[in-house]
């Protein structure tokens, strides 16, 4: 049966193979526009946790809950819980029907005492659309609280923010399937072939065909056996790298004239400032080991400003300082080049859950309500609702399919945050690391169990369908349950009824159906009619007065850069995915093909370095468990690489609260550590 694999935002089609209500193969569906009739190794293993023994097939509340709590609640809800059973050290096992209750009447409790800005929710990039616009509209209008955040905060939201200052639409102006129309494919700060490997195909096909590649990373990875130029650039570089290609364009006269006077404003003033910035190319000649890349941007302004060309990015360049201004020099770079509106020509972030781009599309972002329209109040980010919980001013957190206590940043602050908490709840498949840490759990269909939208990183609807059955509610039906015992405004039957409401609120997907969904994807905005949008931008810009809108900022010397210019020399870590893994890893370790081809987070180390087989990585906010090392010339020295799919790695332990300046997107791609030998 044909439904969309669960993981990252290409949008896959797979075919699922079952047997007495049981997944027993996946394959990719033939014709499948996003998949390309392909999947990766975690689309093709990776249906194991639907079916795992570790499901959480049931409803859970903390003894530390009841026992802070029992004393304080209605005669008739002590009665009740007097029936509890023990599930394991930590929770009881609960009906989902008590566990509603007890839910709706702490937060009751919570929103007299402390009132609606102490509580918020986090969540939904994970789960359909339907689940997430049904979780923000509980939020906001249930709660009265602006507080909605999701996982994009951690990953894409640099790349909304940039965008939308440049073009007025912070999502991919094109299709994957652009890549194989595309004369020079430049891709920065994305390790395509593990993170997107179907993408990663196409851009290799591309390769066959005649196209340039272009890949820049901190480190040498496997998409650069396939690349035309390989840039290997030093850490925080990334915004001084693209200003450098745009001050050679403007300087050698390439950019497109005609484009920028017909299309875009603010150039001049654009012009004259980057024209003056002295941190430019030359710079790359003054760090040790980095000389190269002068000449490597001399070559790739050429190509890139007279041949069309399509920009790709990943989490390399959202998270840091300056995610947002180097995602809008992207987009400078694309205007002055005249590359939107036109096949193989346009910008394409590689988004990392399957359903960001649509949970951020309906709403679950404090700044931005369905659609992206401007909200009356603006709620706190996912990091300031930490420090509102270490103040002891915000006391409930929804989460629902985000592992807070795993892949945040500076997790040591996040632990005393949600010890603060008075109730924290989260809907989930797993008793994964935000769960143990929660005072109510709900077990949730996962997306192969339901029917539901995604969104891919394309703005492609795919409709999932369910090909097994499962008793445990969908996360929207949590969500009414709760909503019905503090209000009861929330009346669906099923989740098409959600969708054929929120289409309402949703323009973009005004032409799109469950009839039409289940025949093919549609890419956003999907007009009445039912045509769809495969190119964006084709003649004005999304901006309110249609044009392109430059915008410059200067690059500040910083970090790796700056210890370089003066001799000095210290380990830096990034990190990132291993193919078979995702994100926290809940559902790909449940596949033991998965499991068994990476079962631990590995460190990787220039060989001229020597620490032994483990080591421990310590910065100012903490410190790892030992992790094993594994020692390849693929990086340069004193640069380290990690995954974190492993909560007992503790690798979002030596992180903090450095994050991009607008949208406070954590600084993971950069860290400066203390290497600690291991004793054997």
């Amino acid at each position: 049966m044909n439904s969309v694999c669960a993981y990252c935002g290409v949008g896959c089609e797979i075919d699922l193979k079952v047997k007495n209500n049981k997944i027993i193969k996946a394959e990719a569906v033939k014709n499948g526009v996003s998949s390309n009739g392909e999947l990766c190794v975690k689309g093709r293993y990776g249906f194991d946790f639907s079916n795992s023994d570790n499901r959480l097939r049931t409803n859970l509340i903390s003894y530390k809950f009841i026992e802070k709590n029992a004393p304080k609640m209605p005669f008739e809800l002590q009665i009740r819980i007097s029936n509890l059973i023990e599930y394991d050290h930590l929770f009881y096992e609960a009906p989902l029907s008590l566990a509603i209750d007890i839910t709706a009447w702490k937060i009751e409790e919570i929103l007299k005492e402390y009132g609606r800005l102490a509580i918020g929710g986090i969540g939904g990039a994970r789960t359909s659309l339907e689940n997430a616009w049904l979780f923000q509209k509980f939020i906001r209008e249930t709660l009265n609280s602006p507080n909605i955040d999701n996982c994009a905060r951690v990953c894409h939201s640099p790349s909304l923010s940039g965008l939308m200052m440049s073009i007025g639409e912070g999502a991919s102006s094109n299709s994957f399937d652009d890549i194989l129309e595309s004369e020079v494919l430049f891709i920065i700060g994305s390790n395509t072939t593990e993170a997107h490997p179907i993408v990663a195909n196409r851009i290799i096909k591309a390769k066959k065909r005649g196209a340039k590649v272009i890949v820049i990373d901190v480190r040498e990875i496997n998409l650069m056996k396939f690349a035309d130029i390989s840039v290997i650039l030093p850490f925080e570089a990334n915004l001084l790298f693209l200003n450098s290609i745009a001050k050679e364009i403007i300087e050698r006269g390439l950019e497109d004239i005609n484009f920028i006077q017909d299309r875009c404003i603010n150039f001049d003033k654009y012009k004259t400032e980057i024209l003056k910035e002295k941190n430019d190319k030359t710079l790359f000649q003054k760090l040790k080991g980095y000389e190269v890349i002068k000449s490597q941007i001399e070559e790739i302004a050429e190509l890139i400003a007279t041949k069309n060309t399509l920009f790709m990015w990943g989490l390399g360049i959202t998270e840091h300082l300056d995610g947002t201004e180097a995602v809008n020099s992207i987009s400078n770079l694309a205007m002055m080049s005249g590359n939107f509106g036109k096949k193989g020509a346009g910008v394409l972030p590689l988004r990392g859950q399957n359903n960001v781009q649509g949970c951020c599309d309906v709403g679950c972002l404090p700044y931005y309500l369905p659609d992206y329209k401007k909200p009356d109040e603006i709620g706190l980010m996912t990091p300031q609702m930490i420090d509102k919980m270490i103040e002891n001013r915000f006391k409930a957190l929804f989460c629902m399919g985000e592992d807070l206590t795993h892949i945040h940043t500076n997790q040591n602050k996040v632990h005393k945050g949600i010890d603060n908490l008075e109730l924290l709840v989260t809907m989930d498949l797993f008793i994964n690391d935000i769960a143990k840490n929660s005072d109510i759990v709900f077990g949730v269909k996962s997306s192969y169990e339901k029917y539901g939208v995604y969104v891919n990183a394309e703005r492609r609807l795919h409709l999932s369908v369910p090909v097994v059955k499962n008793n445990l509610p969908d996360d929207w039906e949590v969500i009414q349950g709760i909503e019905n015992r503090i209000k009861g405004e929330f009346n669906y039957s099923s989740s098409e009824e959600i969708f054929n409401d929120l289409k309402r609120e949703v323009t973009r997907f005004e032409g799109a159906s469950y009839e039409k969904l289940k025949r093919k994807g549609l890419q956003w905005p999907i007009l009445k009619n039912g045509k769809d949008s495969p190119i964006l931008h084709i003649h004005t810009f999304s901006t309110d007065d249609g044009k392109g809108h430059f915008h410059y900022r200067s690059y500040k010397i910083r970090e790796q850069i700056e210890k370089l210019l003066e001799n000095r020399e210290s380990f830096y870590l990034t990190t990132g995915r291993h193919l078979v893994h995702y994100n926290n890893g809940a559902q790909t370790k449940e596949s033991e093909k998965l499991l068994k081809r990476y079962s631990e987070d590995i460190l990787l180390i220039n060989p001229i370095h020597n620490f032994g087989d483990r080591v421990i990585l310590k910065s100012r906010y903490g410190e790892t468990t030992p992790l094993k090392v594994k020692y390849t010339e693929k990086v340069k020295p004193f640069t380290l690489y990690t995954t974190f799919h492993f909560a007992k790695s503790r690798i979002n332990y030596i992180f903090g609260d450095e994050a991009d300046e607008k949208v406070k997107t954590a600084r993971f791609k950069s860290v400066e550590v203390e290497v600690i030998k291991v004793s054997e």
